[in-house]
Protein backbone atom coordinates (compact mmCIF):
# COMPACT_ATOMS: atom_id res chain seq x y z
CA UNK A 1 0.00 0.00 0.00
CA UNK A 2 3.17 2.07 -0.37
CA UNK A 3 1.27 4.00 -3.02
CA UNK A 4 -0.81 5.46 -0.65
CA UNK A 5 1.87 6.54 1.63
CA UNK A 6 3.11 10.24 2.35
CA UNK A 7 6.86 9.12 1.25
CA UNK A 8 5.91 7.83 -1.95
CA UNK A 9 3.92 11.12 -2.65
CA UNK A 10 6.32 13.51 -2.06
CA UNK A 11 8.17 12.71 -5.28
CA UNK A 12 4.96 13.16 -6.77
CA UNK A 13 4.68 16.62 -5.47
CA UNK A 14 8.47 17.40 -6.35
CA UNK A 15 7.33 16.20 -10.50
CA UNK A 16 4.16 18.23 -10.10
CA UNK A 17 5.99 21.42 -9.52
CA UNK A 18 6.97 21.43 -12.96
CA UNK A 19 3.25 21.24 -13.99
CA UNK A 20 2.41 24.39 -12.29
CA UNK A 21 2.53 26.75 -14.99
CA UNK A 22 0.17 24.52 -17.43
CA UNK A 23 -2.04 24.11 -14.49
CA UNK A 24 -2.59 27.65 -13.72
CA UNK A 25 -3.69 28.06 -17.58
CA UNK A 26 -6.01 25.26 -17.26
CA UNK A 27 -7.53 26.44 -13.91
CA UNK A 28 -7.65 29.65 -15.42
CA UNK A 29 -9.71 28.51 -18.51
CA UNK A 30 -11.71 26.27 -16.05
CA UNK A 31 -12.62 29.52 -14.11
CA UNK A 32 -13.87 31.56 -17.64
CA UNK A 33 -15.98 28.52 -18.72
CA UNK A 34 -17.73 28.69 -15.69
CA UNK A 35 -18.00 32.31 -15.64
CA UNK A 36 -19.82 32.34 -19.00
CA UNK A 37 -21.52 29.22 -19.23
CA UNK A 38 -25.57 29.43 -20.21
CA UNK A 39 -26.25 26.06 -19.53
CA UNK A 40 -25.28 25.46 -15.75
CA UNK A 41 -27.52 24.51 -12.57
CA UNK A 42 -27.25 23.84 -8.67
CA UNK A 43 -27.73 20.22 -7.88
CA UNK A 44 -31.05 20.34 -7.66
CA UNK A 45 -34.06 22.58 -7.50
CA UNK A 46 -35.32 25.82 -5.00
CA UNK A 47 -39.06 25.39 -5.61
CA UNK A 48 -40.30 27.67 -2.95
CA UNK A 49 -43.68 26.20 -4.11
CA UNK A 50 -43.27 22.90 -2.04
CA UNK A 51 -40.47 24.30 0.46
CA UNK A 52 -37.64 22.09 -1.24
CA UNK A 53 -34.86 21.52 0.76
CA UNK A 54 -32.24 23.62 -0.73
CA UNK A 55 -29.56 21.96 -3.35
CA UNK A 56 -26.74 20.34 -1.56
CA UNK A 57 -24.19 17.30 -2.44
CA UNK A 58 -25.75 14.35 -3.61
CA UNK A 59 -23.18 12.11 -5.25
CA UNK A 60 -20.90 15.32 -6.82
CA UNK A 61 -18.08 13.44 -4.68
CA UNK A 62 -17.27 9.79 -5.03
CA UNK A 63 -14.16 7.67 -5.34
CA UNK A 64 -11.25 8.33 -3.15
CA UNK A 65 -13.06 11.11 -1.07
CA UNK A 66 -10.81 10.92 2.08
CA UNK A 67 -7.97 10.98 0.66
CA UNK A 68 -6.09 14.73 0.48
CA UNK A 69 -2.97 16.30 1.40
CA UNK A 70 -1.02 19.90 1.96
CA UNK A 71 -1.47 21.90 -1.12
CA UNK A 72 -4.05 23.27 -3.58
CA UNK A 73 -6.93 21.34 -4.95
CA UNK A 74 -9.14 23.03 -8.06
CA UNK A 75 -12.05 21.00 -9.64
CA UNK A 76 -15.13 21.57 -11.88
CA UNK A 77 -17.85 19.30 -11.52
CA UNK A 78 -20.74 19.29 -14.26
CA UNK A 79 -23.46 18.03 -13.34
CA UNK A 80 -26.94 16.88 -15.41
CA UNK A 81 -30.14 15.96 -13.65
CA UNK A 82 -33.59 15.18 -15.31
CA UNK A 83 -36.88 14.10 -13.70
CA UNK A 84 -40.43 12.75 -15.42
CA UNK A 85 -42.08 12.32 -12.01
CA UNK A 86 -42.35 13.77 -8.43
CA UNK A 87 -43.59 12.12 -5.50
CA UNK A 88 -45.82 12.72 -2.76
CA UNK A 89 -45.48 11.81 0.63
CA UNK A 90 -46.15 8.42 0.69
CA UNK A 91 -43.37 8.01 -3.00
CA UNK A 92 -46.00 7.85 -5.07
CA UNK A 93 -46.17 9.43 -8.14
CA UNK A 94 -47.74 13.18 -8.07
CA UNK A 95 -50.29 12.90 -11.79
CA UNK A 96 -49.74 14.89 -13.95
CA UNK A 97 -47.05 16.41 -16.37
CA UNK A 98 -44.19 17.06 -13.96
CA UNK A 99 -41.10 17.63 -15.21
CA UNK A 100 -37.20 18.80 -14.07
CA UNK A 101 -34.21 19.10 -15.59
CA UNK A 102 -31.04 20.91 -14.26
CA UNK A 103 -27.64 21.58 -15.53
CA UNK A 104 -25.20 22.70 -13.64
CA UNK A 105 -21.41 23.51 -13.31
CA UNK A 106 -19.60 24.10 -9.63
CA UNK A 107 -16.39 25.70 -9.07
CA UNK A 108 -14.34 24.41 -6.01
CA UNK A 109 -10.95 25.73 -5.05
CA UNK A 110 -9.24 24.33 -1.59
CA UNK A 111 -6.17 24.40 -0.06
CA UNK A 112 -4.42 22.31 2.58
CA UNK A 113 -1.77 23.96 5.09
CA UNK A 114 1.17 22.09 6.52
CA UNK A 115 0.36 23.81 9.68
CA UNK A 116 -0.95 20.59 12.18
CA UNK A 117 -3.93 20.49 14.29
CA UNK A 118 -5.38 17.51 16.27
CA UNK A 119 -3.25 15.63 14.35
CA UNK A 120 -4.53 16.41 10.86
CA UNK A 121 -3.64 19.47 8.80
CA UNK A 122 -5.86 22.59 8.76
CA UNK A 123 -7.53 23.21 5.47
CA UNK A 124 -10.32 25.72 3.83
CA UNK A 125 -12.48 25.90 0.72
CA UNK A 126 -14.68 27.61 -1.02
CA UNK A 127 -17.31 26.46 -3.51
CA UNK A 128 -19.66 28.78 -6.06
CA UNK A 129 -22.43 27.26 -8.40
CA UNK A 130 -23.66 28.84 -11.88
CA UNK A 131 -26.71 27.58 -12.69
CA UNK A 132 -29.48 26.54 -15.03
CA UNK A 133 -33.13 25.47 -13.97
CA UNK A 134 -36.23 23.93 -16.34
CA UNK A 135 -39.33 23.13 -14.33
CA UNK A 136 -42.87 22.74 -15.51
CA UNK A 137 -45.41 20.98 -13.22
CA UNK A 138 -49.21 20.97 -13.30
CA UNK A 139 -49.47 21.05 -9.31
CA UNK A 140 -47.50 24.29 -9.23
CA UNK A 141 -43.66 24.72 -9.53
CA UNK A 142 -43.25 26.54 -13.36
CA UNK A 143 -40.79 28.31 -14.90
CA UNK A 144 -36.93 28.34 -16.43
CA UNK A 145 -34.10 30.61 -14.22
CA UNK A 146 -30.43 30.62 -14.50
CA UNK A 147 -27.78 32.67 -12.95
CA UNK A 148 -25.21 32.28 -9.94
CA UNK A 149 -25.75 30.25 -6.87
CA UNK A 150 -25.40 30.10 -3.38
CA UNK A 151 -21.53 30.56 -2.38
CA UNK A 152 -20.63 27.77 -0.08
CA UNK A 153 -17.83 28.23 2.44
CA UNK A 154 -15.43 25.99 4.56
CA UNK A 155 -13.37 28.02 6.75
CA UNK A 156 -11.98 25.56 8.58
CA UNK A 157 -11.74 21.86 8.16
CA UNK A 158 -8.58 18.94 9.31
CA UNK A 159 -7.38 16.47 7.19
CA UNK A 160 -5.79 13.36 8.61
CA UNK A 161 -3.24 11.62 6.49
CA UNK A 162 -1.61 8.86 8.40
CA UNK A 163 -4.07 7.07 10.24
CA UNK A 164 -4.89 3.13 10.43
CA UNK A 165 -8.27 1.43 11.10
CA UNK A 166 -7.98 -2.35 12.23
CA UNK A 167 -4.33 -2.25 10.66
CA UNK A 168 -5.57 -0.37 7.15
CA UNK A 169 -4.46 2.68 5.74
CA UNK A 170 -7.76 5.44 7.05
CA UNK A 171 -7.69 9.16 5.52
CA UNK A 172 -10.54 10.93 6.87
CA UNK A 173 -11.65 14.62 7.00
CA UNK A 174 -14.14 16.76 9.19
CA UNK A 175 -15.50 19.79 7.23
CA UNK A 176 -17.71 22.92 8.57
CA UNK A 177 -19.51 24.44 5.55
CA UNK A 178 -21.44 27.85 5.61
CA UNK A 179 -23.96 28.10 2.69
CA UNK A 180 -24.83 32.12 2.31
CA UNK A 181 -27.74 33.37 0.43
CA UNK A 182 -25.61 34.99 -2.06
CA UNK A 183 -27.62 33.29 -5.03
CA UNK A 184 -30.56 34.88 -7.20
CA UNK A 185 -33.95 34.88 -5.81
CA UNK A 186 -37.18 36.46 -6.12
CA UNK A 187 -39.94 35.80 -3.57
CA UNK A 188 -42.42 36.32 -7.09
CA UNK A 189 -40.70 33.52 -8.58
CA UNK A 190 -41.83 29.60 -7.94
CA UNK A 191 -38.61 28.56 -9.29
CA UNK A 192 -35.13 29.88 -7.78
CA UNK A 193 -31.44 29.63 -8.22
CA UNK A 194 -30.81 30.92 -4.95
CA UNK A 195 -32.56 29.69 -1.45
CA UNK A 196 -32.45 32.53 0.61
CA UNK A 197 -31.81 31.18 3.37
CA UNK A 198 -28.58 30.45 5.56
CA UNK A 199 -27.24 27.02 5.59
CA UNK A 200 -24.91 24.46 7.86
CA UNK A 201 -24.00 21.58 6.28
CA UNK A 202 -20.96 20.24 7.61
CA UNK A 203 -19.93 16.68 6.92
CA UNK A 204 -17.15 13.93 7.44
CA UNK A 205 -15.52 11.94 5.12
CA UNK A 206 -13.49 9.11 4.89
CA UNK A 207 -11.35 6.53 2.60
CA UNK A 208 -10.96 3.20 4.07
CA UNK A 209 -7.96 1.04 1.95
CA UNK A 210 -8.50 -2.34 2.46
CA UNK A 211 -6.21 -3.80 -0.26
CA UNK A 212 -3.80 -2.01 -2.41
CA UNK A 213 -6.31 -1.86 -5.27
CA UNK A 214 -9.65 -1.67 -3.37
CA UNK A 215 -10.66 1.25 -1.44
CA UNK A 216 -14.25 1.87 0.03
CA UNK A 217 -15.65 5.80 0.81
CA UNK A 218 -18.15 7.69 2.57
CA UNK A 219 -19.06 11.62 2.47
CA UNK A 220 -21.82 11.76 6.05
CA UNK A 221 -23.48 15.11 5.96
CA UNK A 222 -25.86 16.90 8.41
CA UNK A 223 -28.27 19.59 6.98
CA UNK A 224 -29.82 23.01 8.65
CA UNK A 225 -31.59 25.85 7.06
CA UNK A 226 -32.73 29.08 8.48
CA UNK A 227 -35.59 30.80 7.78
CA UNK A 228 -36.68 32.52 4.92
CA UNK A 229 -38.06 35.61 5.73
CA UNK A 230 -39.13 36.72 2.17
CA UNK A 231 -41.03 33.29 0.76
CA UNK A 232 -42.74 32.57 -2.46
CA UNK A 233 -45.91 34.65 -2.34
CA UNK A 234 -47.54 32.03 -3.65
CA UNK A 235 -47.61 30.75 -0.39
CA UNK A 236 -48.90 33.19 1.55
CA UNK A 237 -46.47 32.97 4.13
CA UNK A 238 -44.53 35.73 6.81
CA UNK A 239 -41.65 32.89 6.86
CA UNK A 240 -40.74 29.54 6.30
CA UNK A 241 -38.07 26.77 7.02
CA UNK A 242 -36.63 23.67 5.35
CA UNK A 243 -36.38 20.99 7.73
CA UNK A 244 -32.93 19.10 9.08
CA UNK A 245 -32.17 16.62 7.15
CA UNK A 246 -29.17 13.73 7.30
CA UNK A 247 -27.22 13.02 3.57
CA UNK A 248 -24.48 10.49 2.62
CA UNK A 249 -22.19 9.90 -0.64
CA UNK A 250 -20.73 6.12 -0.51
CA UNK A 251 -19.08 4.56 -2.85
CA UNK A 252 -16.65 1.74 -3.46
CA UNK A 253 -14.24 1.33 -6.20
CA UNK A 254 -11.43 -0.99 -7.64
CA UNK A 255 -8.11 -0.46 -9.72
CA UNK A 256 -8.37 -2.50 -12.71
CA UNK A 257 -5.43 -0.76 -14.55
CA UNK A 258 -3.11 1.91 -13.60
CA UNK A 259 -4.49 4.58 -13.16
CA UNK A 260 -8.43 3.46 -13.78
CA UNK A 261 -10.59 2.83 -11.08
CA UNK A 262 -13.87 1.18 -11.54
CA UNK A 263 -16.79 0.98 -8.82
CA UNK A 264 -20.25 1.72 -7.46
CA UNK A 265 -21.55 4.78 -6.34
CA UNK A 266 -24.66 6.54 -4.23
CA UNK A 267 -26.11 8.78 -2.36
CA UNK A 268 -29.12 9.16 0.73
CA UNK A 269 -31.10 11.99 1.52
CA UNK A 270 -33.55 11.71 4.75
CA UNK A 271 -35.44 14.49 5.93
CA UNK A 272 -35.27 13.93 9.95
CA UNK A 273 -37.71 17.23 11.07
CA UNK A 274 -40.49 18.55 9.47
CA UNK A 275 -40.49 22.13 7.20
CA UNK A 276 -42.32 24.74 8.88
CA UNK A 277 -44.51 27.92 7.72
CA UNK A 278 -44.83 30.52 9.82
CA UNK A 279 -43.44 28.29 12.67
CA UNK A 280 -46.20 25.77 12.20
CA UNK A 281 -44.59 22.23 11.45
CA UNK A 282 -45.86 20.84 8.33
CA UNK A 283 -46.84 17.36 8.88
CA UNK A 284 -45.90 14.73 6.12
CA UNK A 285 -43.36 17.25 4.47
CA UNK A 286 -40.30 14.92 5.09
CA UNK A 287 -38.61 14.47 1.77
CA UNK A 288 -36.18 10.83 1.24
CA UNK A 289 -34.16 9.87 -1.96
CA UNK A 290 -31.79 7.04 -2.73
CA UNK A 291 -29.61 7.16 -5.94
CA UNK A 292 -27.21 4.57 -6.89
CA UNK A 293 -25.24 3.19 -10.10
CA UNK A 294 -21.83 2.84 -11.81
CA UNK A 295 -18.77 5.18 -11.97
CA UNK A 296 -15.32 5.35 -12.81
CA UNK A 297 -12.20 7.60 -12.17
CA UNK A 298 -8.88 8.13 -13.88
CA UNK A 299 -6.33 9.21 -12.91
CA UNK A 300 -2.91 10.90 -15.21
CA UNK A 301 -0.46 12.79 -12.82
CA UNK A 302 -1.95 15.90 -11.44
CA UNK A 303 -5.33 15.58 -12.88
CA UNK A 304 -8.11 13.16 -11.98
CA UNK A 305 -11.77 13.01 -13.84
CA UNK A 306 -14.15 10.95 -12.61
CA UNK A 307 -17.61 10.13 -13.82
CA UNK A 308 -20.73 8.58 -12.36
CA UNK A 309 -23.81 7.68 -12.71
CA UNK A 310 -26.95 7.53 -10.69
CA UNK A 311 -30.62 6.33 -10.61
CA UNK A 312 -33.24 7.47 -7.90
CA UNK A 313 -35.51 5.25 -6.00
CA UNK A 314 -37.50 5.46 -3.08
CA UNK A 315 -38.22 9.29 -3.30
CA UNK A 316 -40.66 10.94 -1.21
CA UNK A 317 -41.70 14.27 -1.55
CA UNK A 318 -39.05 15.17 -4.47
CA UNK A 319 -38.77 14.52 -8.11
CA UNK A 320 -37.22 10.89 -9.01
CA UNK A 321 -34.69 10.79 -11.75
CA UNK A 322 -31.15 9.96 -13.20
CA UNK A 323 -28.07 12.13 -12.18
CA UNK A 324 -25.01 12.41 -14.43
CA UNK A 325 -21.39 13.87 -13.21
CA UNK A 326 -18.84 14.95 -14.91
CA UNK A 327 -15.53 16.43 -12.11
CA UNK A 328 -12.27 17.70 -13.40
CA UNK A 329 -10.06 17.70 -10.29
CA UNK A 330 -6.47 19.07 -10.43
CA UNK A 331 -4.08 19.16 -7.39
CA UNK A 332 -0.23 20.77 -6.89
Amino acid sequence: MKRYEKNGLSGISRRLRNYVPAALAVIRAYLLIAAVAVILAVAGPSTAADLALPPVNLGDTSFQDGIAFPGWLVEETFIYYHANSFTDSKGDDIPGSNRLTATSAVTHVAWISNFRLLGGFYGAEILLPIAELDVNTDFGPDGRERGVGDLIVGPFFIQWTDSKLFGMPYFHRFNLDFVLPTGEYSQNSSVNVGSNIYTFNPYYAFTLIPTDRLEVSARLHYLWCSENRDPFVGLGARDTQPGQAFHANFAASYEIFKDLRLGLNGYYLQQITDDKLDDDDQAKSKERVLGIGPGLKYTYEWLSLYLNGYYETAAENRPEGFRGIFRLSMVF
